[in-house]
């Protein structure tokens, strides 16, 4: 029988890294841990499953298996008070699957390809946020000056809160029409998080 395979310690660092940034991309987790919906530990809830998963795919001397790891992010989402019916779970359990065994492979692309997209979209709040500060301030000193270039920069900002509201969850925008409440709290105090992508399947 082939011996258990075992991260070196650099892919294991690499590794962990990986979970944290899969985790942070997580809409339904980050959801729960921005808005509390676990206490004010929430933060510290998901911090710890980070910790959690890695010690399940590293000191486990038992087979992995997905559908314990899916146990693992199911229950991890209830200590949140957070249901997902929206099949995250499965997609998040299979892409932590696929990236430990490139890591055994000590291949970190998709892991670089994660934390470059992280960096890009950790950037534009900030950027847009600046932009925002400095329309205000623009917007004070041409009021005299000239009220159409004001009224342009004032227009830009009503663009710039829908666009940032989309990216935090597309769930809420697309269904505002029919849907005024789409994060609904059920009776027991539990959130539900709806499916979130209503365009055919994923690939």
């Amino acid at each position: 029988m082939e011996p258990e395979r075992k991260l070196s310690a650099e892919a294991g660092s690499v590794f962990q890294e990986g979970i944290g940034l899969v985790l942070s991309r997580w809409s339904a987790l980050q959801l729960a841990v921005e808005n509390e919906w676990g206490g004010r530990d929430s933060r510290r809830k998901a911090e710890q499953l980070v910790a959690d998963i890695f010690s399940w795919f590293n000191h486990s001397t038992e087979p992995l298996y997905i559908d314990d790891l899916e146990d693992m992010l199911n229950e991890a989402m209830l200590s949140l008070n957070t249901m997902t019916e929206d099949g995250s779970i499965e997609e998040v359990a299979e892409k932590l699957m696929i990236m430990h065994e490139e890591c055994l492979n000590c291949n970190f692309k998709s892991i670089e390809s994660l934390r470059e997209a992280n960096q890009r979209r950790v950037a534009l709040p900030h950027v847009r946020e600046v932009a925002n500060d400095d329309d205000e301030d623009s917007d004070e000193d041409n009021d005299n000056i000239d009220h159409s270039r004001g009224n342009d920069d004032s227009s830009n900002m009503m663009v710039d809160i829908p666009e940032a509201h989309l990216n935090l969850n597309p769930v809420d925008v697309s269904s505002n029409e029919s849907k005024p409440k789409p994060s609904a709290e059920a009776e027991d105090g539990w959130e539900v998080v709806g499916p979130r992508k209503h365009r055919g399947k994923r690939n």
